[in-house]
Parts: structure tokens; sequence; C-alpha cells
């Protein structure tokens, strides 16, 4: 037994059996079970207190963006009854607010239209005109119209018989044989009031109704030259025939132009038949025409768009 050191007031243990040596303190953080009756049981694991966060160097936070409230949605307008249609852009609105055939409904102008529609149509106007803001056309109109702040709900137009019409104009008379895109009916229109046609016909089943695409294109044309729908063409034709017109077919593959075919035929009227893109004139229409005709464009390019045909012949007829 060790004797105790100076200053050490602490009685010393005496030894018991079994103490062969002194215990061994465990290491901070070592683990350990004590041992049984042959039998080992696994060491329970350490209690962990909260895992400190990872220091990291956080950018600095992006400016926040003012809050603002979304504008308040425009009110949908209902879809055009049946038996009406929207037309819409200055002119093609202009020129149905002026038509006296025409049964107007409603006129919705912005602020910077109606001034603008003034000056093509002066005002007092056949119908009141709606305020309404420039988002409320996307509610009824295609979202790629070109509506110019102004749309007019409409009804379609009744126009009178072709034979009333040949009577009260000289002009000559266009059957478009299933052309059926708005765009290329809508220029051939313009085309028709510009050389002074008479009238333009289409084919009943195949042909585009009167629509706003349709009297977009025509730039208020579809006021001034009557559009009307046969089941047959091929009996039009005949009737045309019979009012003494000479009935010519454009086609790319004929033999004689345009201009020659015009030269021999004096003062007498014509009608021009133009066929459907791509597909040209239908045998029936060709077999049924007095005459065919080409027109003289360069021999590199197949053919010409429809309504720049029809543009190109009237000009033939209407130059004199």
């Amino acid at each position: 037994m060790q004797a105790p050191r100076d200053g050490d007031t602490r009685p010393s243990r005496p030894p018991r059996d079994g103490d062969a040596r002194p215990a061994r303190t465990p290491r901070a953080g070592a683990r350990f079970a004590p041992e049984t009756d042959g039998e080992r049981r696994p060491p329970r694991p350490a209690p962990r207190g909260p895992r400190a966060p990872e220091h990291r160097s956080q950018p600095a936070p992006a400016s926040v963006p003012e809050h603002r409230e979304a504008p308040p949605e425009a009110p949908r307008e209902k879809p055009a009854a049946p038996g009406t249609l929207w037309i819409y852009g200055q002119h093609a609105v202009a020129a149905a607010l002026a038509n006296p055939a025409r049964r107007n409904r409603r006129l919705l102008l912005t602020a910077e239209a109606e001034p603008a529609l003034a000056e093509v149509l002066p005002k007092p106007w056949r119908l009141t005109p709606e305020r309404v803001e420039r988002t409320r056309f996307h509610t009824f109109l295609p979202e790629d119209s070109l509506h110019q702040g102004a749309a007019l709900l409409t009804e379609p137009l009744n126009p009178p018989p072709l034979e009333r019409i040949i009577q009260n104009s000289l002009g000559p008379v266009l059957l478009l044989d299933q052309v059926t895109d708005p765009r290329n009916v809508g220029a051939i229109l313009r085309s028709a009031a510009a050389f002074g046609a008479a009238a333009v016909v289409v084919q009943d089943r195949n042909a585009p109704p009167e629509t706003g695409a349709l009297a977009r294109a025509a730039s208020g044309a579809l006021e001034l030259v009557p559009m009307l729908r046969e089941v047959n063409l091929a009996r039009v034709i005949i009737a045309l025939q019979k009012a003494g017109f000479w009935v010519i077919g454009l086609d790319g593959g004929a033999k004689a132009t345009l201009a020659e075919v015009r030269a021999q035929l004096g003062e007498r009227r014509v009608a021009l038949v133009l066929g459907a893109e791509g597909g040209g004139l239908r045998r029936l229409q060709r077999e049924t025409c007095d005459e065919l005709a080409r027109l003289p464009i360069d021999a590199r390019m197949e053919s010409l768009n429809v309504s720049n045909a029809a543009a190109v012949a009237l000009y033939e007829f209407a130059r004199g």
C-alpha cells in the first residue's frame, strides 16, 4: 500500500479482493459495453445534439419587386349570334357603316380609334359607338386580328340576283371555282372594286363565308362589289352566255394569251373564271367556258396567286 502524499488528508482505500489493477478511465468519446454472462449487448448510440449549420457565404438578397395588382380582366363578349358577324378594321368598319344595305347592331371603338374613324367617315353615324379598352377586342376576335381599335357587329349582306346586277353595271363578272382562302377572296373583291367589276360569284359549298377576316382583306370592297353564292357555277356560266357574255377561263396551259383573246372581242362583255389555289379550273368549268386564256408570265414561275391573277386579268380589260 502506497503512503499518502504530503498534504493529502484523504485516507487511502484498502485493497479489495479481485482488485488486480486499477480501473481504466475510458477516453472521451469512446464507446464500450459492459460484459455480462456470455452476452454482449450492442452499444447504445450516444445522443446527438442539434447539428450546427454549416457556415456558407450567402449572396446578397435580390431586391424584391414592388407588388402590383394585376389589371382587372376585360369582360368577355358573347360570341356573335347566328346570322351575325364581327367586322373589324378602320376601312372595313367605315364602309359597312356607310352602306345603307347593312343592318348594324353594335359599334365598339377605343378612345384613339373614334377620331380616326371620323376622319375616314365623318359623323353623324347611324350607330352610337360604345367606348371600350383595346384588351376588350381579344375576348371576341381572333388573336392575330388587326382590328385597329374598331369592331362592328352586323348582319351578312343580302345581294340582289345576278340578272339585276348585270343590268345595272357594265363591268366584267368574276367567277371563283372553289377558291377557299378568305384572304384571297377579300383581295379579289378589292381588285374587283378597283377595276369596276360588276360582281364576284363564288360556289356556295366550297367558298369561305362572309367573315371579319374576309371583310378586313377586302378593305371596304365587300360593301361595293356584290358577292353572290351559287350552287352550280356551270349553270351561272351558261346563264351569262345567254345574256351575251363571252366567258374566259384562266388557264396556265392555254395557247392564247388574255391580251390576244381580248383583242378579238371588241366591246363584248366578258366574264372571267378563276380556279382554286393549286388545282386550277375543274373539268366541267373548263368545258363550259367559251375560251381559255393564259397570262404571259415568266416560264420559271409555274403560276400566280389567284388574287394576283384576278388583278392582272381585270386590269387587262379596264385599261381600254
